[in-house]
């Protein structure tokens, strides 16, 4: 039997090894810290009884997945739970727009906006099974569906500040902005619209859902199906070299590329070591855990009812403040995601108190603490938030990486979305998971399809592996 070892616990890496196991692979994965899950991580981190997610909290790229059809993680414990409005956006004076699942019900909502948005969205869901096929695997392949990818990148393509000025109300141009802001990319520049248009038509196609009881129940149904496969875990292995993994037919690295090249050494090609250490990160986060009485006091009622509220004023504000963290600068009114998983997983709440999971999006390897801004930017469009909160816990993008090293600079999607990223990460490859060491293998979100508790890119990388342990 073919053995391998997976360093890196994340949900990239249990994918990865999972997806071996079932492919007849002896698998050992190994873990720096006392946990498993990386960003799949939950706990009670402010009061207890009080669940929050230590960082990925919503998942809508993770429920229909050819890792998550091959695998039955519901008979290990996962379950999803959907907010009743997706996401929200408030303004000023009690003005908002919110995504509902339903494409009908949000463009009715948007008035003189709303038939443009139908014609958008509503297009792209109608395909988005299709086109979400295409995009969670490497870009340089043969396309099944070439007419609904093209439909799809021919939006992508477009900076948000473009594709977001066919709508003519502030609210729905501010709705769109907020969606591409995930992206941590100045919203003007080309094809930051990709990842807005992805997550929200995922948010009709299948909501913006959380794993009940926390994502570390996502973590926790996979570990489960590993053991199931014969697979084991050791945690509190720090591996620093690949003399420590030697004999091993296989090897997949659950790391930032920079990791790798320590690891691997020289035994790396010298063109591979040079596209790693040339991988580019983007800005960082950061991150404010609170526990709230009754929740937030939103004046926009829909963001009540939100499983995320992106807070950061109009297209024209959030442009702004992306631009400057982009070069390096902190804006004096960051970009906020607001999540709010209790809406959706009542059970996460204690006694009335609610946990909230919040980032603002700031510099790489910002040093400043950003809690009492996120506070007041909330308090402008929740008034009365302040005097509810119960508790509060803080970390900086440098106590971000020291949790987890694959977020350099605070930087929690793994890779900078260049439009060269987007679509070649982490390096020009027709494999971008084989490191040029032979049975060596990335599979972390710096490789494609990036970002998310989705565990492709854990999955993709396992079947490389299991085709070259097949030959």
């Amino acid at each position: 039997m073919p053995t391998a070892i997976v360093v890196g616990s994340g949900p990239n890496g249990l994918a990865a090894a999972l997806t071996l196991a079932a492919g007849g692979v002896d698998v050992t994965v190994l873990e720096a810290s006392s946990s498993v899950g990386g960003g799949t991580r939950s706990g009670e981190v402010t009061l207890p009884g009080v669940v929050h997610d230590v960082c990925s909290g919503f998942h809508p790229l993770a429920v229909d997945t050819a890792f998550s059809r091959t695998f039955d993680l519901g008979s290990h414990g996962l379950h999803w739970a959907r907010p009743p409005v997706q996401y929200a956006h408030p303004l000023t004076g009690g003005a908002g727009a919110a995504v509902w699942s339903s494409v009908d019900q949000t463009a009715g909502d948007l008035g003189r906006d709303g038939p443009s948005y139908r014609r958008l969205f509503g297009a792209l869901d109608e395909r988005f099974d299709r086109i979400a096929e295409e995009f969670l695997q490497p870009m340089l392949h043969v396309p099944r569906h070439p007419l609904a990818l093209a439909r799809f990148g021919a939006y992508a393509a477009l900076p948000a500040t473009t594709l977001a000025r066919r709508w003519r109300t502030e609210e729905a141009r501010a709705l769109f902005a907020g969606v591409a802001a995930h992206a941590f990319r100045p919203l003007g520049s080309v094809m930051s619209s990709a990842i807005g248009l992805a997550l929200g038509t995922a948010a009709h196609t299948y909501g913006w859902p959380v794993a009940v009881g926390g994502s570390e129940q996502i973590s926790a149904a996979m570990v489960s199906a590993l053991v199931d496969h014969g697979g084991r875990i050791e945690t509190d292995v720090q591996v620093s070299s690949y003399d420590e993994l030697d004999g091993s037919d296989i090897v997949m690295l659950d790391t930032a590329p920079a990791a790798a090249v320590e690891i691997m050494g020289s035994r790396l090609p010298g063109r591979v070591t040079r596209a790693y250490r040339h991988f580019r990160h983007g800005p960082g986060a950061f991150q404010v855990a609170f526990a709230v009485d009754e929740g937030i006091p939103w004046a926009y009622e829909p963001a009540r009812r939100a499983g995320t509220v992106h807070v950061g004023g109009d297209l024209e504000q959030i442009a702004a403040a992306e631009r400057q963290i982009w070069r390096g600068r902190m804006p004096r009114r960051p970009f906020v995601l607001v999540g709010q998983q209790s809406v959706a997983d009542p059970q996460r709440a204690a006694d009335g108190v609610h946990p909230v999971d919040v980032y603002a999006h700031v510099p790489a390897g910002w040093s400043g603490d950003a809690t009492q801004t996120i506070i007041d930017g909330i308090e402008h469009f929740a008034p009365g938030f302040t005097a509810r909160i119960r508790a509060v816990e803080s970390r900086s993008p440098r106590e971000i990486t020291a949790h987890n090293e694959n977020y350099v600079g605070g930087d929690i999607i793994t890779g900078a979305n260049t439009p060269r990223q987007l679509v070649f990460r982490p390096r020009v490859a027709l494999d971008p998971y084989a490191t040029g060491v032979p049975g060596v293998f990335l599979c972390s979100a710096a490789t494609p399809p990036g970002a998310g508790a989705h565990g492709m890119a854990g999955w993709n990388a396992a079947r490389s592996a299991l085709a070259y342990v097949n030959t």
